[in-house]
């Protein structure tokens, strides 16, 4: 049985966890605010952007006005762009996501390539030995437009050049602090459709009138790939809600995991010291009955 010693060591290791996770657990939350609020600060754009497209489907043959919103005749490759997180202790998030993603996979039947968002999804998908195109880890802590503008511009390229025919985002839609759910969502070729809703959008009347200028397809071309990295940047905000959301709820799991573990601890240890105060009693007993004989 370990000594006295030992056990108040332990015990106080593990109130000194307890510190440790219950302060994740606090810049966590606070870091969930600050993602969800740069979420919302996209919403305008995108609802506006999105009226405009709307907007272009009612026109005759508006999948010819840009490439962008063309259907392949048949689809060869794939492109899914992962978006996973740079650090752990959230808990199975990122577990969940890169099953998501392979079960996406194994449904669409394709030769994938992927863009990784995150270290832990590249790592990961590294070990799986899949067809690696690009990696975006170490993002900022509040990524602005322009940190992942380089993203969408990269998922254009790739679709413009043809060397994939489709591009799904893959990524963790935030909706409570104990809900984040794996979400898939194909935004090259971009889908258009008259009356329906935009992504991640509510429904948006179409009886607005617009006059373009110079003209529909320098505005598709301008419109199209900014609302492609849009989607993009919006994925990245949301998944990184869903992280520190996961993560704050592993640590107040870990917190108050590791203050059950004290309680016990301490349990244990008031028995050992008591088993120690009574052997000393009976020491003192027993000293003091040979003192008796003896005299």
């Amino acid at each position: 049985m370990p000594s006295t010693r030992e056990m108040r060591l332990r015990i106080r290791s593990v109130k000194n966890l307890a510190q440790v996770t219950r302060a994740l657990e606090t810049v966590s939350a606070s870091k969930v605010r600050k993602a969800m609020n740069a979420y919302g600060a996209t919403r305008p754009y995108a609802e506006k952007a999105w009226k405009v497209l709307v907007h272009l489907a009612r026109q005759p043959g508006h999948q010819s006005l840009h490439p962008l919103l063309t259907e392949r005749d048949s689809i060869e490759r794939v492109l899914v762009v992962m978006i996973s997180s740079d650090r752990g202790l959230a808990g199975a998030y990122n577990v969940n996501i890169l099953r998501h993603t392979l079960d996406l996979e194994k449904q669409l039947g394709k030769p994938v390539d992927y863009i990784a968002v995150g270290r832990k999804g590249r790592d990961m998908l590294v070990r799986r030995r899949k067809h690696l195109i690009a990696d975006f880890s170490d993002l900022p802590a509040a990524p602005s437009f322009m940190d992942v503008s380089a993203i969408g511009r990269l998922v254009v390229k790739e679709f413009l050049e043809r060397r994939v025919d489709q591009v799904f985002l893959s990524y963790t839609e935030f909706f409570t602090m104990i809900k984040q759910v794996p979400t898939t969502h194909k935004i090259l070729p971009l889908e258009v459709v008259y009356g329906g809703k935009g992504p991640n959008s509510t429904n948006h009347r179409t009886s607005s009138v617009f006059t373009y200028e110079p003209d529909q397809n320098q505005i598709l071309d301008e419109i199209i790939p900014r609302f492609t990295a849009l989607q993009v940047y919006k994925a990245i905000l949301s998944s990184q809600a869903s992280e520190h959301a996961a993560r704050m709820v592993a640590m107040r799991n870990a917190t108050d995991s590791a203050n059950e573990l004290v309680d016990v601890l301490q349990l244990d240890y008031n028995k050992v010291r008591q088993q120690s105060i009574t052997n000393d009693l009976l020491d003192i007993a027993g000293g003091a009955n040979a003192l008796s004989s003896a005299s």
